[in-house]
């Protein structure tokens, strides 16, 4: 899946769960009893939605707009708080406001209630890759014509005391809005630029062996290949940078040898929060080049991600740009999606990739013809 064809970010919102104060960033009535980590998805929701515009998601029908949300430790507390209300007072006791949040997937309920988001709402838990699988299959369905608008990120609630990786607990919220880039060519947004992710699995007892970290080299290549960036592949800056976010398991040292010196890495927290924090970060950044954030499990898991920022601007240009790349299917995808402007922006989009296709034939006949001197 390839999100950076027509697919650009437009908004980017995040929150840290230091200093939270829920009646500030949603409103003073109505969350009290909304377990944190969907108070923190829902202002980071909030914040890239008013930095994408007010005409980004209600352009689109609730019909065309979706969520995806990646998460590992969103109920964990939640759950701790649950069993021991069980073993010391009874079921019974179990509060009616939250005990619906035994189930993972209502973490993004009230997110699409709020918003209308009647495409799809789908939540991640694999370990650590959750948020980028969360952008790449969110986008992966986006770009299919599945929807118009997504919103897609991670949310992390801390680990209740002596839970095994409480120490290094992540609590807080990534949220993206992404797009059709003829939608923010047609209202003349901004396009923070692009994310482009592939996951993959590497088996820890495969990782551990003497070939572990040539296998994970070779996945990591693979990824990077289909994502339109092959590792040996000549750049105008060079390799792109690349953040690792591991652990210290078999896995994670596998990876972290395979990239080499070339990475710089940042230690991995008990969730999946701090990949998705890196994309946003390079995003907000504006100019640069495009880097690589790699993440990887002890169980195994392990996903690459591309970002591709847009630069300072971020202007009308750049997404564009990015729609005229796209391919036929994506064009169509992005022409049945939003408003007549926008929808008019895509065909123009059309009719310029029609004609440069057309010039390229016209040109091929004639270059054979010179190279067979006649």
């Amino acid at each position: 899946m390839n999100l950076g064809v027509n697919l650009v970010v437009s908004g980017v919102g995040t929150v840290r769960a230091e200093g939270f104060d829920f009646k500030t960033a949603l409103g003073p009535r109505g969350y009290k009893y909304l377990p944190p980590a969907s108070q923190f998805f829902l202002a980071a929701a909030k914040r890239a939605l008013a930095d994408a515009g007010p005409r980004s998601l209600e352009a689109v029908d609730p019909e065309r707009r979706a969520a995806a949300v990646g998460t590992n430790s969103a109920a964990a507390s939640l759950h701790d708080a649950m069993d021991r209300t069980v073993i010391e007072t009874g079921a019974a006791e179990l509060s009616p406001a939250t005990a619906p949040y035994f189930s993972i997937n209502l973490f993004g309920s009230r997110l699409a209630t709020e918003h209308h988001l009647q495409g799809f709402n789908l939540t991640f838990t694999s370990p650590r890759v959750a948020g980028l699988e969360a952008l790449q299959n969110g986008g992966r369905a986006l770009a299919a014509g599945r929807a118009g608008r997504l919103l897609a990120g991670a949310t992390e609630q801390a680990l209740a005391e002596g839970e095994p990786g409480a120490d290094t607990s992540e609590a807080g919220a990534v949220a993206l809005v992404l797009e059709p880039a003829a939608a923010v060519a047609a209202r003349g947004g901004r396009a923070y630029g692009t994310v482009a992710v592939r996951s993959f699995f590497l088996p820890p007892a495969l990782a551990a062996s003497e070939g572990g970290a040539e296998r994970a080299r070779a996945l990591i290549e693979d990824a990077l290949d289909a994502l339109g960036h092959p590792a040996g592949a000549p750049a105008p800056d060079g390799p792109p940078p690349v953040t690792a976010v591991l652990d210290g398991s078999p896995v994670g040292r596998a990876v972290a040898a395979a990239l080499g010196e070339r990475a710089e890495h940042v230690p991995a927290g008990a969730g999946c929060l701090e990949p998705v924090a890196l994309v946003a970060a390079a995003l907000a950044g504006g100019a640069g080049p495009a880097r690589v954030v790699v993440t990887a499990a002890a169980e195994g898991n392990a996903a690459v991600c591309l970002v591709t920022p847009a630069g300072r601007a971020g202007t009308q240009a750049a997404a564009q740009a990015a729609t005229q790349s796209g391919t036929q299917a994506e064009r169509e995808a992005a022409t049945q999606s939003g408003t007549q402007a926008e929808r008019e922006a895509a065909a123009q989009a059309e009719t310029r990739a029609g004609t440069r296709a057309a010039a390229r034939a016209e040109r091929q006949p004639a270059a054979r013809a010179e190279e067979g001197g006649g």
